[in-house]
């Protein structure tokens, strides 16, 4: 084995074990959103069933909890027949926020520079040049 793959083997051990070693102390990796969903909706039933607002009586205390026990129920049966459901939900949700975030950049970038927000809004119209006029005899069209 030549030095430079016993340099490449080194290295992609280290990154390994470098990889490894993050992993344990992140903890558990993500499972699929449907598995995520899951586990976020037992924490939430299990949220409500520890609360004890004394504002709230026995009955709307009882109520609420019928109502997540109802809701785990209906939702149960869906996580198990349609995980990737949640999968393209969870991906169609990240494409909103990149959406969203690419809008937002634009404008923020504007407010910190003090630019008014649609500069084509603010700008006087230039007519075209007589000199620019085609076979339409000088009628200037708007394709804003």
């Amino acid at each position: 084995m030549s030095d430079s793959d016993a340099w490449a083997k080194a290295c992609a051990e280290d990154l390994e074990a470098e990889k490894a070693r993050r992993r344990a102390a992140a903890g558990a990796e993500p499972g699929s959103a449907a598995e995520e969903f899951r586990k976020l909706f037992d924490a939430v039933a299990d949220k409500v069933s520890t609360l004890r607002n004394p504002l709230m009586g026995m009955a709307a205390q009882s109520t609420l909890q019928q109502f997540v026990t109802q809701a785990k129920a209906a939702v149960e049966p869906v996580i198990e027949r349609n995980p990737q459901v949640f999968d393209h939900l969870a991906a169609a949700g990240n494409e909103l926020l990149a959406a969203y975030r690419s809008a937002v950049e634009g404008h923020e970038t504007r407010w910190t520079r003090d630019e008014p927000q649609d500069p084509r809004r603010d700008e006087p119209r230039q007519e075209p040049r007589r000199d620019d006029e085609g076979p339409g005899g000088g009628q200037h069209i708007d394709l804003d």
